[in-house]
């Protein structure tokens, strides 16, 4: 969702997807454009920060209970709302704020049950489905636990895609407070479950 947003806003540049922004980066230095590489390369940079971030509040790259996730999702959310409010006031800066929001997210769950997820970008969901797929044509025995995490994160970017598109061309920047409130309740809940003495 916020890929969409930021892709649909008035810089028209993705925040999530490095492989885009880092062949725009070398297009912009080819080319001889100082203003519009740095710009690109703060992005690059704030999705960087946002996964050192993470590192260092979750401390870890396997999804765990009783990890500091709450904590890591606040963050995400201020982040997301100063993207909003920077957006608003048609700063470059929002750009920089919502990369490292998408950074910081997709850092915490970087690995669950064994497999690495990446929730900013499907390009890994599309490549092990299709793994997968060939395996089946072949006879080979298939992890259907995994499948369905790979339709899962597909879905899930393609439903936040569609939700990100359809609220921008209504609302514009203020979409952005769907996914700030989820990160928020998320953070809520979450340490509300550590709170009630639950663990792993």
């Amino acid at each position: 969702m916020v890929n969409v947003i930021g892709l649909l806003g008035f810089d028209h540049q993705a925040v999530t997807h490095l492989t885009g922004s880092t062949s725009l980066f070398a297009e912009a230095l080819a080319e001889g454009l100082p203003v519009k590489a740095l710009h690109i390369a703060a992005i690059i940079g704030a999705f960087f920060v946002g996964t050192v971030v993470s590192g260092m509040v979750v401390k870890d790259s396997v999804l765990q209970l009783g990890r500091p996730y709450g904590i890591a999702l606040l963050l995400e959310s201020v982040l997301l709302l100063l993207a909003m409010v920077l957006f608003n006031g048609r700063h470059a800066a929002g750009m920089y704020a919502a990369a490292c929001a998408s950074g910081l997210q997709n850092a915490m769950v970087s690995t669950y049950s064994g497999t690495v997820v990446r929730t900013t970008h499907i390009s890994g969901m599309f490549t092990d489905l299709g793994i997968f797929v060939g395996h089946w044509l072949r006879g080979v025995p298939v992890d259907l636990r995994r499948v369905r995490l790979c339709f899962s994160v597909i879905g899930g970017f393609l439903v936040g895609g569609l939700a990100g598109a359809f609220l921008f061309h209504r609302i514009e920047f203020q979409a952005l407070w769907l996914p700030i409130g989820i990160t928020a309740i998320g953070a809520i809940g979450y340490r509300r479950y550590e709170q009630v003495g639950v663990r792993p």
